[in-house]
């Protein structure tokens, strides 16, 4: 006689609704995988609510403390309870599910984070009195009034106490100080006039700055060029060239250093979709290609780009991941594939262009700060930025 299933259950299992708190724990697996995802979702939070100014402090590699200050525009007292409430969030109204303009839209980071630590939330909106609510494990408390004179601080402390299993799965504090580091700092990429402070407080007191960027002012080449340099360093901002191309509404812009700066290993690319920071491996491709004629194998092209494309080309369906499954940070091992970014026809366009205009960056190497380069269909170039021709074919 054959046995039964070892996964099979004796009675028939009965079909149950799940209580909220195991839904959101669950939630918490797939939005909060490391400290440096709580911090990503925090920080963009911050970004949404208009912040000119982001201070980021942790502790113990963000596992006993993560806390997040802001100057944007805050929350009143009534808005709190609803603002950790799954799918709850003021950045669409359900309407048009194409057209977002801002980095969170699901409204469960809170909830989830809620769910697995103990979050505290202060804020205070124009208008209003500060007050403060907290959630310990799902469960929520009171709203309370608070002290504080203006924006949010978000503070999240002993991350996974109620999910203790997922601990285990923690790097070092090192490794996840480092992993939140990268994830401000391409942040601070995609947001050049916003400030961003990181400090290390595990000794208590103020602690460590481990990375300062200061607002930076002027239009998107020259904010993105001050940020590069504060972020990259001089000698990158140095020796890249700005990048402005267009074809078929998707633009493509930001910095590619010239085959002279190449580093040992690809730790120096930085690909951004629609504001996003993305890891494609297409994306990737496309830029080593540009380079193909002018780097060695063993050596790897440094650049910080911009993907964007209208909303047409999110309507038309073709776009998988990079919306939907935008870069998280820094992963750790996992079972199963990564999430994959920019699928499809917009994915395939980027390759062509991004070759294009990335090859025609390196091309003027050289030549470039006289002002006599050339592009490969012959006109001139500056050094200040790369503008290849709307009507120009793929």
């Amino acid at each position: 006689m054959s046995e039964p299933a070892p996964h099979m259950s004796t009675p028939r299992p009965v079909i149950r609704q799940l209580d909220d708190a195991a839904i959101n724990r669950i939630a918490a697996g797939e939005v909060v995988e490391r400290p440096a995802s709580a911090v990503k979702e925090l920080v963009e939070n911050a970004i949404d609510a208009g912040a000119k100014r982001i201070e980021v402090a942790y502790a113990d590699g963000g596992k006993t403390l993560i806390r997040i200050t802001d100057d944007g525009i805050g929350m009143p007292p009534e808005e709190l309870p609803l603002a950790l409430s799954r799918h709850a969030t003021s950045k669409i109204d359900g309407s048009d599910l194409l057209d977002i303009h801002t980095f969170g839209f699901r409204g469960e980071a809170l909830p989830s984070l809620g769910s697995v630590g103990r979050l505290t939330i202060t804020s205070r909106a124009e208008g209003y009195e500060a007050a403060s609510i907290r959630v310990v494990g799902g469960a929520l408390e009171p709203v309370k009034p608070a002290a504080l004179n203006g924006g949010t601080v978000v503070e999240l402390r002993d991350l996974f106490f109620a999910t203790p299993a997922r601990l285990k799965f923690l790097r070092s504090d090192r490794a996840e100080a480092q992993a939140i580091g990268d994830v401000i700092k391409r942040l601070s990429m995609a947001e050049p006039h916003v400030g961003f402070t990181l400090r290390d407080v595990s000794g208590g007191g103020e602690g460590r700055i481990m990375f300062q960027a200061s607002p930076e002012t002027g239009d998107l080449f020259d904010a993105l060029h001050g940020r590069l340099r504060q972020v990259l360093g001089r000698e990158f901002a140095e020796n890249a060239l700005a990048i402005d191309a267009e074809r078929e509404g998707l633009r493509l812009t930001g910095y590619a250093a010239l085959p002279t700066y190449s580093r040992g290993a690809a730790v120096a690319q930085y690909l951004f979709v629609n504001g996003r920071p993305v890891r494609d491996k297409l994306l990737t491709g496309a830029l080593r290609a540009a380079y193909f004629d002018f780097l060695s194998r063993d050596r790897h092209p440094a650049a910080a780009l911009f993907t964007a494309f209208g909303r047409c080309e999110r309507a038309s369906g073709e776009i998988r991941g990079a919306i939907s499954r935008p870069w998280r940070g820094p992963q750790p091992d996992r079972v199963g594939p990564a999430p994959r970014a920019g699928r499809g026809r917009a994915s395939r366009l980027n390759h062509r262009r991004g070759c294009n205009a990335w090859r025609d960056a390196a091309r003027i190497h050289g030549s470039a700060a006289d002002g006599a380069a050339r592009l490969s269909d012959g006109s001139p170039v500056t050094r200040r930025a790369l503008f290849c021709p709307r009507d120009a074919g793929p």
